[in-house]
Formats: structure tokens, C-alpha cells, sequence
């Protein structure tokens, strides 16, 4: 049960975070995108919070067997790019680039119900569906 309040407050917060700091305005995300147009750089600073509060958490993760709560961690065993990573990194910012919305703000954003959001979550599913049929995930 802990764990189950752990992760429905947490996600409730990274919601609230994205909400309030506009990346869910798939308008304000395009301009920030747009570094050769009509570029909006406020989303930069949403970006350096994540980076600063994702840096200590990853180097305290790689020291640890398992979290606070003592759920085991599933870090990637590989640091290598290779073509899958970079094909993969492409279609999700062409994605993105296109829609202005990328899969936490779309979580938040369904909740709205909003049409866009609802199309655009049918789309991520359907793209997951579509690269484990291309090509399967290794199992551990």
C-alpha cells in the first residue's frame, strides 16, 4: 500500500508540475521547438528543473539495489547508441515535433478528454504496438 500512495502522489505532482509549467500546451512546446522561427525559450527552464532533479537521482539509483521503498530498480544495462536507439529518438521527436504533445503531457492531457489528446494517445499506443511486432523486446 505504501508503494501504491508513493507512486499515485508522485505521479500527481510530475502531472501538476507539467500542467503548471505549460508542457502540456502543445502550442507553447511547438514555439519552444521552433529555434528557427518564433522561438519561445520559457519551456527551457522547465527543462534545466528536470535535468537538476534527474542528475542526483540517477548517480544516488546507480548506488542502490532497490528504491526507498524497496522495490527493486530496472536501469538500462547499456549505454551504447546504436541505429534502433537513434530510429527510435527520431520518430519521437518528429512526434513531437508535430503534435507538441509527448507522453507525460498526453497522459495529463487525456484526462481532459480533449480530442487531440485522446488521438494522440491511440497513436503512441498503437506505435508501441507497432515496434514490438517489428521488432521484439529481449526478455530478461
Amino acid at each position: 500500500m505504501p508503494a501504491l500512495l508513493a507512486a499515485f502522489g508522485f505521479g500527481l505532482l510530475f502531472g501538476l508540475g507539467l500542467w503548471l509549467s505549460g508542457m502540456t500546451d502543445p502550442g507553447l512546446v511547438k514555439a519552444f521547438l521552433d529555434v528557427a522561427g518564433a522561438w519561445n525559450p520559457a519551456l527551457a527552464l522547465v527543462m534545466g528543473g528536470a535535468i537538476a532533479v534527474a542528475l542526483p537521482s540517477f548517480a544516488w539509483a546507480k548506488r542502490h539495489r532497490q528504491s526507498l521503498l524497496g522495490a527493486p530498480f530496472s536501469l538500462p544495462k547499456s549505454n551504447r547508441i546504436d541505429a534502433k536507439l537513434l530510429i527510435g529518438a527520431a520518430i519521437f521527436g518528429v512526434g513531437w515535433g508535430l503534435s507538441g504533445i509527448c507522453p507525460g503531457p498526453g497522459l495529463v492531457l487525456l484526462g481532459t478528454a480533449a480530442p487531440r489528446a485522446l488521438l494522440f494517445m491511440a497513436a503512441l499506443l498503437l506505435g508501441a504496438r507497432l515496434a514490438d511486432f517489428i521488432s521484439p523486446r529481449d526478455e530478461a
